[in-house]
């Protein structure tokens, strides 16, 4: 849904200043952007995260994320709905609010991989303690 909102914010400022090349940077801009906070945030809080819920002894759904983070992700997207609303119809609003969603989609894209993989590494980590 981040990347569906950033490209059609980036349509509405290339409608601003359609011949304005500026534009084009704010893909790229993202794209890097979100793989810095892939390493340096997603990913530390990725392995927390994975690691508390491996830790769970009879683990339900509803332990998967802390009460912080729904609270977090509630205001997340609550600012995320505010920022684009005051956004319109200003090209450094659109072009700023392009940037963030392209990198936070490119961020838990990036992070992502660590939930497909943690299962692996902890059986191979369990495996290893049983010898």
């Amino acid at each position: 849904m981040l990347l569906l909102k950033g490209s059609q914010l980036l349509q509405m400022a290339m409608a601003l200043r359609p011949d304005d090349y500026w534009t084009w940077l704010a893909i790229p801009a993202g794209l890097l952007l979100g793989g810095i906070k892939t390493e340096l945030i997603f990913e530390k809080a990725c392995r927390r995260n994975l690691d508390r819920i491996a830790a769970l002894e009879d683990g339900r759904i509803w332990q998967a994320y802390t009460p912080r983070f729904y609270l977090f992700l509630v205001l997340m997207i609550a600012l995320g709905g505010t920022l684009s609303t005051l956004a319109y119809g200003n090209y450094g609003g659109l072009m700023a609010v392009t940037i963030l969603d392209f990198s936070l989609t490119t961020a838990l894209l990036g992070s992502s991989r660590l939930f497909w993989t943690h299962r692996q590494q902890h059986r191979a980590e369990a495996d290893n303690k049983k010898r």
